[in-house]
């Protein structure tokens, strides 16, 4: 039977840097806001590319050209010294990837400056890379791996200056909106939680072509209403630019 006492394991690097996001998420009155969206024209095209872009990429892109059209999805919460908002002039994404770490599953978050101005076939190179490069190759990584084995009280201190202190800052170290999804292993997540002011999930994409998209926002930067609107926005985007790149893609590619 082994040991019936079971073991103690060290928190690792990447398991204190979730810990560390968690700690200064759950203190954010986030609420999720979510829309039925049909991919169905989106989901023909795509299959018809002989290099098919990821969905990641698509969504990523489509959101940021929402950001750029609604300025609340590109603003943060700044309490110090005073309470107030802070706008950046352009999008930084940050999107959830999950990498083995030292023999370990790790989440790490990749950073895409003006997705909205990249190609698609851009953007899903840099995913590529992130995903399969070598972890130490990206500085961005290595900073966050190296703040993770900080003792906690400094730990948490530098989390704070970089969520609080200067809006350029926050937005450059830490992204202006999150992308996070588990569609790829057939499921979904319902609230992920994320200091940022606003997170992107979508869920698995049913035969038809529907697809459960949902945006969890900062309460205190914006409304409801507000994130409901950018939803409807955003199925316009996928069904009209989204795939009128992609079909110029597809005529370039015959």
């Amino acid at each position: 039977m082994g040991n019936p006492q079971g073991r103690t394991l060290a928190l690792s690097a990447p398991r204190r840097l979730i810990g560390d996001l968690l700690y200064f998420a759950q203190q954010i009155p986030t609420v999720p806001v979510q829309r039925r969206m049909n991919v169905a024209p989106l989901v023909a095209l795509r299959a018809r590319l002989p290099r098919r872009v990821s969905w990641c990429a698509l969504f990523t892109k489509a959101y940021a050209r929402v950001a750029a059209a609604v300025p609340e999805l590109r603003r943060a919460y700044l309490p110090f010294p005073r309470p107030r908002l802070y706008e950046h002039p352009f999008s930084i994404a940050s999107v959830a990837v999950e990498r083995l770490y030292r023999g370990e599953p790790a989440v790490f978050f990749a950073h895409l400056r003006c997705p909205e101005e990249q190609t698609l076939h851009e953007l899903d190179a840099h995913l590529r890379r992130y995903k399969e490069e070598p972890v130490e190759s990206f500085g961005l990584f290595r900073r966050a791996l190296q703040v993770s084995r900080l003792p906690r009280w400094l730990r948490r201190g530098l989390w704070w200056v970089g969520l609080n202190a200067s809006g350029p800052k926050r937005a450059r170290r830490m992204g202006t909106f999150g992308v996070s999804s588990y569609a790829a292993l057939g499921a979904e997540s319902l609230h992920p939680l994320s200091p940022l002011t606003t997170t992107l999930t979508y869920g698995v994409i049913r035969a038809d072509g529907s697809v459960p998209v949902r945006i969890i926002y900062d309460h205190r930067v914006m409304d409801g209403a507000t994130v409901a609107r950018a939803l409807v926005l955003l199925e316009q985007v996928l069904q009209k630019d989204i795939l009128a790149e992609l079909g110029r893609d597809r005529d370039l590619a015959a």
